[in-house]
């Protein structure tokens, strides 16, 4: 079974920037669309953004457009995430898994999730 492992969050204000990691036991990203999702306290989990097996297709949600941008290494089986402006509306706890795109949009492939990265942007 696949453990997802997030990290590199933190307590930033208004404009600043992080960049959160994720890496994988038992299972390799091998042939996988990677992908970043965050969930902000009272409310459901979202999308952010998804990265295509290759590296070669990029998809953000509107939201982070322009501020966001993912990456992965599939040599170290893991994916990244670039964030720069942050705004309140950022907080929340970030989260990686495999993706496939869906009616619904983008949508985890892999049943279990890590703890997760807390995000906190103060204004």
């Amino acid at each position: 079974q696949v453990q997802l492992v997030e990290s590199g969050g933190g307590l930033v204000q208004t404009g600043e920037s992080l960049r959160l990691s994720c890496a994988a036991s038992g299972r390799t990203f091998s042939g996988h669309a990677m992908g970043w999702f965050r969930q902000a306290p009272g409310k459901e989990r979202e999308f952010v953004a998804a990265l295509s097996w290759s590296g070669g297709s990029t998809y953000y949600a509107d939201s982070v457009k322009g501020r966001f941008t993912i990456s992965r290494d599939n040599a170290k089986n893991a994916v990244y995430l670039q964030m720069n402006s942050l705004e309140s509306d950022d907080t929340g706890v970030y989260y990686c898994n495999a993706v496939k795109p869906s009616s619904a949009g983008w949508v985890a492939t892999w049943g279990s999730w890590g703890q997760g990265a807390q995000v906190t942007v103060s204004s």
